[in-house]
């Protein structure tokens, strides 16, 4: 039996694509246990990330951050108001704009997920300045791939 014949393609494991594929999929397990703890999934741990940095923020504006249409952040907000963690209300100066609001719960939750990014960065075997700079590295890809289309 002789061996097929080798293809000039690209290889698997030299994809960039694959690379972040696979280190999201292996970030997004590590997250799992710790937002089980706070009752939380992955996408709704980024909506409170935004909000417990600055709120109330408009239902549009977590969105655009997040990178979510409203068919996907939607649903995500009624559950996380069905936990009693945010509060979605009408704008008093303009009724078309939604804000969002911690309840005290939601706001208390920042507390118990103040670990989470060192559980992380342990789990990762990289110090401080390697996340760092893997994070800015891919801050200039994503802007680099969101503006190329």
């Amino acid at each position: 039996m002789t061996d097929a014949p080798r293809l000039n393609a690209p290889r698997l494991n030299r994809q960039v694509c694959f690379a972040l594929y696979s280190a999201s999929k292996a970030a997004t397990a590590v997250y799992r246990p710790m937002l089980d703890q706070l009752g939380l999934t992955y996408p709704q741990y980024l909506v409170m990330l935004v909000l417990w940095e600055d709120q109330p923020r408009s239902v549009r504006e977590l969105g655009e951050e997040l990178g979510l249409d409203s068919g996907t952040l939607s649903p995500l907000l009624k559950r996380l108001e069905s936990l009693g963690l945010v509060e979605r209300r009408r704008s008093t100066e303009d009724e078309r704009r939604v804000e969002v609001f911690l309840t005290d719960s939601g706001a208390a939750l920042s507390a118990r997920a103040n670990a989470i990014p060192q559980q992380l960065a342990d789990a990762a075997g990289l110090s401080a300045a390697e996340l760092d700079q893997l994070r800015e590295t891919l801050g200039r890809l994503t802007a680099a791939l969101h503006s190329s289309v």
